[in-house]
């Protein structure tokens, strides 16, 4: 089913995972772990694959794998140095799978690659209309603090405003902690014509290392109060989890209660944190979800 047809009859509860390195062990693992999440009835769920097509074949298979679970997959498609007859692989792969909706990324360059990382896929843009011969349904990435890459967020609206020109249907945005930064990025959005839905991405932080991992990778503001908690519960890993995984329930309920069309969570394949926020919020997800 359409991602976009599913968001214009109700808010949608997604999750996101990535292929675990490729052992039958760890790929077991991750079936279990989704079987689990299929427990919470989600709309759809997030499949990533590596820059330049690493694991793309355990990603597939993973997609696969959620579809005959009877869920929707959202099986990323990163440009990055892929060469065009690559995605071609990759895209006939997942439409032999049933796959119908792709989210089509240029990828950030990961540390320490080198070459001309984006030899042949610029810009998100110019994968999305690689794949419109393929007939997928297109989602793509957005950014509430802007991209690093960009020297504004207005300056990144405007490319953002062409994703959705090139067929994007819908948004995901990257982790963010402020919720302020969501509300600027929608109401800047639909004052220059953007009107594809804006899915929040959440992210509970739940271990001290992922504090400094996520100031690296993608630069998201953490609040003073947050941090403070996080900082001073550090040494406690049983309270500073109870601290994440709060402070994602408060971000969610907020978000929905000021009109976000779903919430998208990024569980680091750990069922726990779905099935722990969920229960925290079960009445509101059975209410309003």
């Amino acid at each position: 089913m359409r991602i976009d047809d599913i968001l214009k009859n109700k808010k949608t509860l997604s999750f996101e995972v990535f292929p675990p390195k490729k052992t039958e062990t760890e790929t077991a693992k991750l079936f279990d772990t989704i079987r689990e999440l299929k427990k919470l009835q989600p709309d759809f769920i997030s499949v990533t694959y590596g820059a330049g097509g690493s694991n793309a074949r355990n990603s597939a298979e993973i997609a696969g794998f959620i579809k005959s679970e009877g869920i929707e997959p959202l099986a990323h498609i990163t440009g990055g140095p892929s060469a065009p007859q690559e995605i071609d692989e990759v895209a006939s792969g997942l439409k032999e799978l049933g796959v119908e909706n792709v989210l089509a990324l240029r990828g950030d360059k990961p540390v320490g690659y080198d070459g001309d990382y984006c030899k042949y896929f610029r810009h998100a843009t110019n994968l999305q209309e690689y794949l419109k011969k393929y007939g997928f349904t297109m989602g793509a990435a957005c950014y509430p603090e802007g991209h690093s890459e960009c020297e504004s967020l207005y300056a990144d609206l405007v490319n953002l405003k062409k994703k959705e020109d090139c067929g994007a249907k819908f948004f995901i945005t990257q982790i963010f902690y402020d919720n302020s930064y969501y509300y600027r990025l929608v109401n800047e959005a639909r004052k220059i014509g953007i009107t594809s839905p804006i899915i929040p991405g959440i992210m509970p932080i739940t271990n001290p290392k992922n504090i400094a991992r996520i100031k690296t990778m993608c630069g998201s503001t953490i609040p003073m109060e947050l941090r403070n908690m996080l900082e001073i519960y550090s040494d406690n890993p049983v309270v500073m989890r109870e601290v994440g995984l709060n402070y994602a329930a408060y971000q969610i309920m907020d978000l929905t209660a000021k009109g976000a069309p779903g919430v998208h969570l990024y569980i680091m394949n750990r069922a726990d944190t779905a099935l722990e926020i969920y229960g925290r919020l079960k009445n509101f997800f059975n209410e309003l979800y």
